[in-house]
């Protein structure tokens, strides 16, 4: 019963892990699909990341639950013998091709399992001893351990099957659930420890890793033995043992070469250093401080010299006259001077005013405490206090701000609640992994949000280049028939404007050569007298309905069709000389414009003709002048007359401009630009989501996906020609470890040299 009880507290403390975590993996890989998507110059390929991104939006909640109940399970075996099959005789044995995607899936899986295993070598080992004990076996190991990666790495690929996706992409689903997942497995295998530890399971057990020959497999021979990292999977260990390689030691001998005199930081030799109790205390005190005084004083209170003096004010604080004086340790001293330059190089890449530099200058003393406590905090690139700063940098520097300068305030509050959790908080890994997630998650919603608006604006965009196109067809049909037809009056204006609109919708839904597309030309040339008229009012019911397909009113419509087509005029046999180009099978009102005078209809017969016939319906002048002024298909006059003025006075391409737009038709969606005004000399930066090779025609949209500007690509080669654009190429760094790189290359410059040894 015990038993039973310690197992399905581990299942539950599984199940609080997997959820959060993978729906964090599976916003992660949206977003890599969607960054791939605008990449692509393939329209195929960006369909397929579309595609892709549907499949997991459909499967993602039935994927988190399979993985949570595969997972559950193998707890629920745990200790189970595998079935071994029956040994086959050589006969029975066929051979085959090895599948490409069978290989490529098992590598990566393999890969991930034992860099897995490398990076959680000593806890994996306690926890393989303690869920044996469970069960009365031998230590588990592989995928005999439920939790361990083997067997993650065995669900991950079982539970991403009905997802039915690419290989590409199902292998990018798999880098991007060891990037996510690796760095809380750590979390998940401390929290079972500690629960069985708590429950008398091996409570004085002290696990150690054995090593494994270089070649050998990730888990060798003996069953207790465990993998040991390497060198080439773990970069930030050394060679002789688990110790990180001392990067914090580095920049601490750095820093001691800029110090013009080293012996003037030696403490006396009376004093006494601070234990990291007492530090945490001190620090824990300033923070309180920095809260009650002004931002001015705040800030200078955080510099590195300021900042250890009140460290030093705050550790003698409340001491006897007669006590030692209490100081910083060299390593202390160096930590918090190194923190603050660090948290320096930021608020200098930061230009977003003071709602930023406060919150970011918020979390100094909270991370200086972890860093001090911490040494894995200058080791480890992937140290969760470091990626929340990453964030945190990226946030304020990103989303905190809309192109015009407003502050989003609902960022800004979730920001600032986990900064202020932070400092509430005592520090610890721990709890940056839970404040990691959260900010992981407002990001992505915020991303999520962005790529939504963008892909609306392309979807319009492309709408537009396709109506575009369709309407130039139509023209090119409707001037080929003109050719031979040449009609007048409100036949000609229909045909010019409301009926080539009706041919273009057409040809938007429905391909050049299908039925419904031929079927539209055949009316049209039945208007225009090229084929004969068997039914006058089908006719005009096919009239009507293609003008309300368009937006026209159905009264208007029916007014327009009526005067085209007359259903009780039989068809003219042979054209008047009055009117030699007015078509044959058309009403006689198309060839007199104003009609005859007809006698009064009595009452009943005007009752009875009410429902086909409008009374006192308009002119043939008006409705032809109402079809005039009518906007056309797709029309937005306030927006495409400018452009249409602009692209009309763009000059020639001059040699330089020529090479420019050929670059720039081959730039991949997402190339960012940076935008100068010429005025005011205030620069933006702006994506470029989207251009049509035909057109040339540019969608440029800001970082929450609004559209900024619409330009052709000759627009935009002579505006870079002329300096006022200029493309900004891509970084893998971002401003947090463009910050690191700063102070490392202020460490790196020679000192200044003394007053005496100056010549």
């Amino acid at each position: 019963m015990r038993v039973r009880k310690l197992i399905e507290t581990a299942c539950i403390l599984c199940d609080h892990w997997a959820e959060p975590t993978l729906r964090l993996c599976l916003d992660r890989f949206d977003k890599r699909l969607y960054d791939y998507a605008e990449q692509s110059r393939n329209h195929l390929e960006e369909q397929r990341c579309f595609d892709s991104r549907h499949l997991v939006q459909r499967g993602r909640t039935a994927f988190v639950q399979s993985f949570s109940a595969k997972l559950r399970a193998s707890f629920e075996r745990m200790g189970e013998e595998e079935d071994e099959r029956a040994p086959q005789t050589l006969s029975q044995h066929s051979l085959t091709l090895l599948d490409r995607t069978e290989h490529e899936l098992t590598a990566a899986l393999d890969k991930l399992a034992a860099r897995g295993e490398a990076q959680n070598g000593p806890i994996l080992s306690e926890l393989s001893y303690r869920l044996a004990v469970l069960v009365a076996a031998p230590p588990l190991e592989g995928k005999q351990l439920p939790a361990g990666p083997q067997n993650m790495a065995r669900i991950l690929r079982a539970a991403s099957e009905p997802l039915d996706l690419p290989i590409e992409h199902r292998l990018l689903l798999f880098q991007e659930f060891e990037s996510s997942v690796g760095r809380t497995l750590v979390s998940l295998y401390e929290g079972i420890n500690a629960k069985l530890l708590a429950d008398g399971i091996l409570p004085r057990l002290r696990a150690f890793t054995v090593p494994r020959p270089a070649n050998g497999p990730a888990y060798a021979g003996s069953p207790n033995a465990t993998a040991a990292p390497s060198s080439t999977t773990a970069p930030h260990r050394s060679a002789h043992g688990n110790e990180p390689i001392a990067v914090l030691e580095t920049l601490r001998d750095l820093l001691a070469r800029q110090r013009v005199h080293p012996s003037s930081v030696a403490a006396p030799t009376s004093a006494r250093t601070a234990t990291p109790d007492e530090l945490q205390v001190a620090m824990s005190a300033l923070q309180q401080h920095m809260v009650q005084v002004t931002d001015r004083t705040s800030r200078e209170l955080r510099s590195a010299q300021r900042l250890q003096e009140e460290l030093i004010y705050q550790l003698n604080l409340g001491l006897p006259h007669d006590a030692p004086r209490m100081q910083l340790t060299p390593e202390q001293g160096d930590t918090v001077e190194l923190v603050a330059m660090l948290f320096e190089q930021l608020a200098q890449q930061l230009h977003h005013g003071p709602d930023a530099n406060a919150l970011l200058g918020n979390l100094q003393l909270p991370l200086l405490r972890l860093a001090v406590s911490d040494r894995d905090f200058f080791d480890q690139r992937e140290h969760p206090a470091r990626q929340l700063l990453s964030k945190l940098t990226e946030a304020l520097d990103t989303w905190l701000h809309s192109a015009n300068g407003e502050t989003d305030h609902q960022l800004l509050a979730k920001l600032g609640q986990l900064v202020e959790r932070a400092q509430l908080e005592p520090p610890s890994a721990g709890l940056y992994t839970t404040l990691l997630a959260d900010i992981d998650h407002h990001l992505m919603q915020l991303v999520r949000k962005a790529q939504a608006a963008e892909r609306r604006h392309v979807e319009a965009m492309q709408g537009r280049e396709r109506l575009e196109q369709a309407r130039r067809r139509a023209d090119e049909l409707m001037a080929e028939r003109f050719a031979i037809v040449s009609p007048r009056g409100l036949l000609r204006t229909l045909l010019e404007r409301a009926w080539t609109d009706v041919l273009a919708l057409t040809l938007l839904r429905h391909d050049e050569h299908s039925e419904a597309f031929l079927h539209q030309l055949r009316i049209t040339d039945q208007l225009l007298g090229q084929f004969p008229v068997n039914d006058p009012l089908a006719l005009q019911q096919e009239v009507e309905t293609g003008l309300q397909q368009i937006g026209m009113h159905a009264d208007e419509a029916e007014q327009v069709a009526q005067r085209l087509i007359s259903v009780d005029a039989p068809p003219p046999v042979v054209s008047t000389p009055a009117a030699p180009d007015i078509p044959k099978p058309v009403a006689t009102e198309a060839a007199n414009p104003e009609p005859a005078p007809q006698p009064e209809p009595t009452p009943a017969v005007a009752a009875k003709t009410h429902s086909t016939r409008l009374s006192d319906p308009p002119s043939t002048t008006d409705l032809a002048i109402r079809l005039k002024q009518r906007q056309r298909l797709g029309e937005h006059r306030a927006e495409e007359t400018p452009q249409a003025t602009q692209a009309a006075v763009v000059p020639p391409l001059g040699l330089r401009e020529a090479r420019i737009h050929n670059h720039l038709r081959q730039l991949p969606f997402g190339t960012w630009f940076e935008f100068t005004d010429p005025a005011t000399g205030k620069t933006t930066q702006q994506k470029l989501a989207w251009f049509s090779p035909i057109s040339g025609n540019s969608l440029f949209v800001n970082r929450r996906g609004q559209r900024n500007d619409v330009m052709n690509l000759q627009e935009l080669a002579h505006a870079i020609a002329d300096g006022r654009v200029r493309e900004i190429p891509a970084q893998d760094e971002n401003l947090l470890d463009r910050a690191w790189h700063a102070l490392t290359n202020n460490l790196r410059r020679p000192a200044p040299l003394l007053p005496e040894a100056r010549p």
